[in-house]
């Protein structure tokens, strides 16, 4: 799967909003064949930062940056970003969320 981890630094003026201002591409995205997953989740250290887990099959992702939905994000999100998002893409040999076994619980 290729797995992917975005950090999106929204201006101040938007970051308590941006769940719904992300909420149509989340839903189109998560929507999609061949995605795992698409979580956000808010920097604890930082209100204006974001965190964008993503998990898709190798061919879905091409789809992906493909989609309707992918061209209209990159049209309207970047007004509300402070700066270009950073992301981190890997691809790994599995197909979903291992177990922390150092934290095993009993």
């Amino acid at each position: 799967m290729i797995f992917i981890t975005a950090k999106f630094r929204v201006k101040p003026e938007h970051a308590d909003e941006w769940p719904e201002i992300s909420r149509s591409f989340t839903e189109a995205t998560r929507a999609e064949p061949g995605c795992h997953w698409f979580d956000w989740s808010r920097s604890l250290d930082d209100a204006n930062e974001y965190v964008l887990l993503e998990a898709f099959d190798d061919d879905a992702a091409g789809a992906h940056v493909n989609s309707e939905h992918f061209k209209a994000a990159q049209r309207e999100l970047p007004q509300y970003l402070a700066q270009t998002p950073r992301i981190v893409n890997a691809k790994l040999d599995q197909d979903d969320w291992s177990e922390l076994g150092e934290l095993a619980v009993k």
